[in-house]
């Protein structure tokens, strides 16, 4: 079973939309309720973005990036869940000059399960990934962001700068990632 991390994000209620039509045995939580649940019921992560700050947020989505890596289940972070995958492994993130908001093409570079050549993404944020740690794979980048789609150590974690459940060409990504053993 998939759990769904909500964090916050306005773009949520359309993740699980795209999860939804997509068949999927899932549960959505809030990040607040995690605590209270066997992960070991859970075969894959998603981690939605967010619209604020927490450091709550923050320590309990990082212990969820930590246990899909140490029980080797697929993790995808959305935006924010982007960037707490790569700062708890070994990454920063900035801030940007100004936000992106909008559709962007992104430049797949790297063969990877989850899409390929050029598809265009949702972006909606002002942060972004500016290092990925030594393990870290570069799998897509944009114009602005360097790392749009990043892998973790050849397992099945991935990070999204952008929002793909506000695109077709990202809906596809979802629905890979779902699908993934």
């Amino acid at each position: 079973m998939l759990l769904v991390v909500d964090n916050g994000s306005v773009y949520t209620p359309s993740l699980l939309n795209c999860i939804k039509d997509l068949n999927i045995n899932f549960e959505h939580h809030i990040f607040s309720d995690i605590s209270s649940l066997n992960l070991g019921n859970y075969s894959s992560v998603i981690l939605s973005g967010r619209r604020k700050n927490n450091s709550e947020m923050n320590i309990i989505n990082s212990k969820l990036v930590k246990h899909s890596l140490e029980e080797d289940k697929p993790l995808l972070g959305i935006c924010y869940g982007a960037e707490i995958l790569a700062l708890t492994l070994g990454g920063t993130i900035k801030k940007m000059i100004s936000s992106r908001h909008g559709l962007y093409e992104i430049n797949i570079t790297k063969n990877n399960l989850l899409c390929s050549g050029k598809i265009k993404g949702f972006e909606s944020h002002s942060y972004m990934v500016s290092k990925l740690g030594s393990s870290f794979t570069q799998i897509a980048a944009s114009d602005d962001c360097e790392f749009e789609i990043f892998q973790y150590d050849g397992k099945n974690i991935f990070g999204t700068q952008f929002h793909p459940e506000m695109s077709t060409d990202g809906k596809s990504l979802l629905e890979r990632f779902a699908f993934i053993k």
